[in-house]
């Protein structure tokens, strides 16, 4: 146990491509050719036709492409965290969804309302699915010919869960209303054009920051304009280049999938893992990862393993936002760091001084954590400037 806790410090600055992943979010979208002729909308009429969608079936296949400006890591953080040796499969989720974080993968889904849904994720030869079947998720890699069951899951938040916190306003205009008014002085949200998404007519919702010191250029939203349904998501970064997150519909259908669809039947001679994180299981995760992570969690920052208990304080507002954390204890020097993770750790970062003292940036294009020499740790969607001059402004 030790030896993991030491290992896990060194988590934190790869663990910052992780926390891209959680905070972009997966959203099916893949542009396709061609502006479609369609009526004039404003911003406030865009959001309110997202916001009176009411999709809850639907099938098709797209693609996801992930560039943080990361060097190559694919089953370094399973390598990490204990996982399966090179080469070898798994059909744990928590394993098999991280390599949506680099590279370019196609994946096949269906849904049919909150009760069933499927993910298939094609890679090569090989394939693995993901089905959530009422209280049921099943899970299959081809590889390894081992299958993840687990019982009892939670379709949704309880009843005066976070989601029941605040309600949401009554009717989409309400709704889009509250949209812009949260945006303020810090958004530009309009309407940029139209597009064709799998085949389907769509309006392009463009998301801009105001403000200076920000990693994020843009966020365009193709919004499918019979349905209200986004198709396309794109997110880019001022550093320019490949979007850091581009994922799409190259099909899509809107009919209600067979019900078969969702059926799961353990193949011959696979071997079963049963999981212990359903409903009741849930609960005890969320208080391990409140422990173990000092309330990142509640920034949206979950996704950063390794600093521990510390106190986390949040800087700025709006796109500018920073989390600073005092983890307690010096920073890492990555000359301990095992093997593995040296050349990566080395690839990431760039030391940094001012007066704060001394400390090492690490990069992507979207999130970017400063560690300071003396274990503070400032971390956000901002340039290595911005956190630098918070830095100083802590002193």
């Amino acid at each position: 146990m030790a030896a993991q806790r030491k290992t896990s410090r060194y988590v934190v600055p790869v663990a910052v491509a992780g926390i891209a992943a959680a905070t972009i979010g997966l959203v099916p979208a893949l542009a396709a050719s061609g502006d479609p002729d369609l009526p004039e909308l404003t911003a406030q009429q865009l959001i309110e036709k997202i916001a009176a969608s009411d999709t809850q079936t639907l099938s098709g296949t797209f693609k996801v492409s992930t560039d943080l400006g990361l060097p190559a890591f694919d089953g370094l953080l399973g390598g990490i965290a204990g996982g399966a040796a090179e080469g070898e499969g798994s059909a744990d989720p928590a394993e098999q969804l991280t390599k949506l974080v680099s590279g370019t993968h196609t994946l096949k889904i269906a849904a049919d309302g909150p009760e069933r849904q499927k993910l298939t994720l094609l890679d090569g030869k090989e394939q693995y699915s993901l089905v959530h079947n009422g209280d049921e998720v099943w899970a299959y890699d081809s590889r390894s010919n081992e299958v993840f069951h687990e019982k009892g899951v939670d379709a949704g938040p309880e009843e005066g869960g976070p989601a029941h916190e605040k309600e949401l306003p009554a009717g989409p205009k309400a709704l889009a209303d509250e949209v812009l008014k949260a945006a303020g002085d810090t958004t530009s949200i309009t309407v940029g054009g139209t597009a064709n998404v799998a085949g389907r007519d769509a309006y392009r919702l463009v998301i801009e920051p105001k403000q200076q010191g920000s990693t994020v250029d843009a966020i365009t939203i193709a919004v499918d304009a019979a349905t209200g349904t986004p198709l396309k998501f794109t997110l880019d970064s001022t550093s320019g280049g490949k979007p850091v997150l581009d994922a799409g519909f190259t099909k899509v259908d809107f009919g209600k999938p067979a019900a078969s669809e969702f059926d799961f039947t353990v193949p011959k001679g696979a071997k079963v893992t049963e999981g212990d994180k359903g409903a009741a299981g849930q609960k005890d995760l969320e208080k391990d990862l409140e422990k173990e992570f000092g309330g990142l969690g509640d920034l949206g920052l979950g996704g950063v393993g390794g600093l521990g208990e510390g106190d986390v304080n949040v800087i700025g507002e709006g796109w500018t936002t920073i989390a600073r954390i005092d983890s307690g204890a010096p920073a890492p020097k990555t000359d301990e760091a095992p093997k593995e993770v040296q050349g990566f750790l080395d690839s990431l970062g760039d030391k940094v001084s001012g007066k704060f003292g001394s400390g090492t940036v690490f990069k992507t294009k979207i999130v970017n954590a400063l560690m300071t020499d003396d274990g503070k740790v400032y971390v956000g969607a901002v340039t290595p400037d911005a956190l630098v001059d918070a830095a100083n402004a802590a002193k």
